[in-house]
């Protein structure tokens, strides 16, 4: 589609990755971010082989593979530690790109550095945040309020996505009833600080059961020797969800210890690590009911404001970044807009509102808690608890349904193809009368 200007809202990890996707295809694009200066926190992230291809497939592999650490295998372990099931990950799984664990504000410095680079300074403005948009036959108009100055902006597109997040403005606006995130009684406690490297130094390790777990793997190596590790300690509480205002706030150690203070492992001992984490963040485990619909006229959804999930099985990033794609090549090979609007959104919408539900579910991770119910003590030998069929089976089922699995990745072909990609971009606000 020649001669499209689109609007994105929000430069999170989806939104960044919709602009390069956007231009890559000749597309101009212009993105708004409400934070003035983003500054993320310094906490992990793992990118899917699926979603390591696209961006490969943006240019940005190189960066990819000097910045995070090619996680080789994902172990599942009761809460003494002991392994339940073990999987090959990335290039050791057979994949012909790797998963990366990475830290997660050195993933959005780089998106937004390429972004810069590509599209120019002027395309992207922070410190803007949405207010309110409508639309016609032909253009879609958005007002902006610039959070410094208090005064407001109008600009127009042809297309605007709503890349903005779990409290999205866009989506708030598309579904002004819907309220506030789904708390799903749980909360989460993070930090990413350096240590010794554990196991082979290239393992992400999730243990316990549904009520309480931690999540560890390694996201970067220092020049020490060490590496540095991001954790996550998930446990049921019975209180209420904190306001939004106090999502992210810190925590003290003690805290965190009164609850996993006696999960010492054989392989790593996790007191330790929280004691010597100088910053924790606590942030409730919340998503949003899944939708009818994404896509209205001209305006659209993508990442946490079109499908927010529980952060099981390292999807939210990856499916964000697929988002993005999808939606490109529905743009280059649709004449309409609308229509083009409507074809990701049938595409993607149904994938993504299964995986929302089976991640409330526990997804991949299931096993753990089945080995839980089965042997709350401990075992001797995993097979005496749950079979290997059944293991292979839990996994199984969901790579194949959030397109993941091995085949699926290899062999599917590129979303945004060669040709298209080697498109020249027509800059932001040139686009010669109407379509």
């Amino acid at each position: 589609m020649k001669h499209l200007e689109v609007i994105v809202a929000g430069g999170g990890i989806g939104g960044l990755s919709l602009a390069l996707s956007l231009h890559q295809a000749g597309i101009a694009v212009r993105v708004y971010e409400a934070v003035r200066d983003p500054a993320p926190l310094g906490v992990g992230i793992n990118l899917q082989p699926t979603a390591v291809r696209e961006l490969t497939e943006l240019e940005l592999g190189d960066v990819l593979a000097v910045t995070g650490i090619a996680t080789q295998r994902l172990n599942l372990c009761n809460k003494f530690g002991q392994l339940i099931h073990a999987e090959r990950r990335g290039l050791e799984a057979g994949y012909r790109w790797p998963q990366y664990s990475i830290h997660r504000g050195k993933l959005q410095r780089l998106l937004l550095q390429a972004v810069r680079e590509r599209i120019g300074d002027q395309n992207v403005r922070t410190g803007l945040k949405l207010v309110r948009f409508e639309q016609d036959e032909s253009r879609v108009k958005v007002r902006f309020a610039d959070r410094q100055s208090g005064s407001d902006q109008v600009e127009e597109a042809d297309i605007l996505v709503g890349a903005d997040g779990i409290h999205s403005g866009v989506r708030q606006q598309l579904f002004p009833g819907e309220g506030a995130p789904r708390f799903a009684g749980q909360v989460l406690w993070r930090a990413a600080v350096e240590a010794d490297s554990f196991l082979d130094g290239k393992t992400m390790v999730i243990a316990g059961h549904f009520h309480q777990r931690v999540i560890i793997y390694p996201i970067a190596r220092r020049r020490s020797g060490k590496v540095l590790i991001n954790w996550i300690c998930q446990k049921t509480v019975t209180k209420q969800a904190p306001p939004r205002e106090d999502w992210n706030r810190r925590v003290a150690k003690e805290e965190v210890l009164s609850a996993f203070g006696g999960w010492k492992f054989p392989w790593l001992d996790l007191p330790a690590l929280i004691d010597k984490s100088p910053d924790i963040y606590e942030f409730p485990l919340v998503d949003r009911d899944p939708v009818a619909a994404w896509s209205f006229g001209r305006v659209t959804l993508l990442g946490d404001a079109a499908h927010p999930m529980q952060p099981i099985g390292g999807q939210a990033g990856s499916q964000a970044i697929l988002d993005s794609r999808v939606l490109t090549r529905a743009l280059v090979e649709t004449n309409d807009a609308v229509a083009a609007l409507d074809r990701y959104d049938a595409e993607r919408r149904p994938t993504m509102n299964d995986i929302i539900l089976r991640n409330r579910n526990f997804g991949p991770e299931a096993a753990m808690q089945i080995a839980e119910e089965r042997a709350p003590k401990g075992f001797v030998c995993i097979d005496d608890v749950i079979s290997r069929q059944e293991l292979d089976a839990i996994g199984g089922s969901f790579a194949k349904a959030a397109g993941l699995d091995v085949e699926t990745v290899n062999h599917r072909p590129s979303y945004v193809s060669r040709r298209e990609q080697l498109s020249e971009p027509t800059p932001f606000g040139t686009r010669p009368g109407p379509l």
